[in-house]
């Protein structure tokens, strides 16, 4: 069984994210990228079922500029076999996404695409749903764990009011959550043998999919800064500005 793994280069989450002076986008000039980190545990998850032997082939695969190359090789060293980049200086949006996706599953025929529930940049939280759609495949999100037996799945997913459990029929679309599995760190050796695995490039326009934004962002602020506290004399005080100044009562 082949699993497909959409990853997406994110500013690092250790970051202090910066707003642009003129307002346009965050600042990524001179920023520490990583691998979004919901993606890097569906790269471990998947990598996981291959060592069972659950998996026979995991494939990685990006959509974005060349600089995701290094993002790729990352996912290669962490145990991913080969890997597909889909080159674009288009800024991509979700539906994009999933329809560059949906292109290469198409092509790849994997029987399981595991991804994050969402991208710590965006946070969307739409990709895998708009691609489960496109492909008119079942899809199990938020999943905290995943059990594989014959043709289904049975994933353990988070909710509002505890855990559910869906019993999917392959192919499928999984999204993770964080408590599915802690990412193993990629060790020297991995790396250097992830330089000479297979990674493949291709364009949208090669896959037939129009990738033009849909959306426009007009203006990206910072939020605003928290005010200090004050202190209160006596509950009377306190009621009377609950009541009159913040009227949340």
């Amino acid at each position: 069984m082949k699993v497909l793994v959409p990853i997406k280069r994110v500013v690092d989450y250790n970051v202090k994210v910066r707003v642009k002076s003129d307002h346009s986008a965050v600042e990524t000039a001179n920023v520490k990228m990583s691998m979004n980190p919901f993606d890097e545990i569906a790269v471990e998850e998947a990598v996981r079922m291959k060592e069972k032997g659950l998996a026979t082939e995991v494939v990685a695969v990006s959509c974005g500029t060349t600089a995701c190359q290094e993002t790729l090789r990352t996912a290669l060293a962490i145990g991913a076999d080969r890997a597909i980049l889909v080159e674009t200086e288009v800024e991509l949006q979700p539906l994009a996404v999933a329809k560059l996706i949906k292109a290469v599953v198409e092509q790849e025929g994997p029987r399981l695409v595991v991804l994050g529930k969402q991208a710590i940049d965006d946070d969307a939280n739409q990709t895998g749903q708009m691609l489960a759609a496109l492909l008119n495949w079942p899809q199990a999100t938020f999943a905290s764990k995943v059990e594989l037996a014959g043709d289904q799945v049975q994933v353990t997913r988070e909710i509002d009011g505890g855990l559910e459990t869906l019993a999917l029929t392959l192919p499928a679309v999984i999204t993770t959550d964080l408590r599915l599995n802690e990412p193993r760190y990629a060790t020297l050796p991995n790396i250097m043998k992830a330089k000479k695995k297979p990674l493949d490039t291709t364009k949208p326009e090669t896959l037939g999919v129009d990738v033009a934004p849909r959306l426009k962002t007009l203006r990206v602020e910072e939020p605003p800064k928290r005010q200090g506290g004050g202190k209160v004399a006596d509950v009377a005080e306190l009621v009377a500005k609950l009541k009159n100044e913040a009227k949340v009562i």
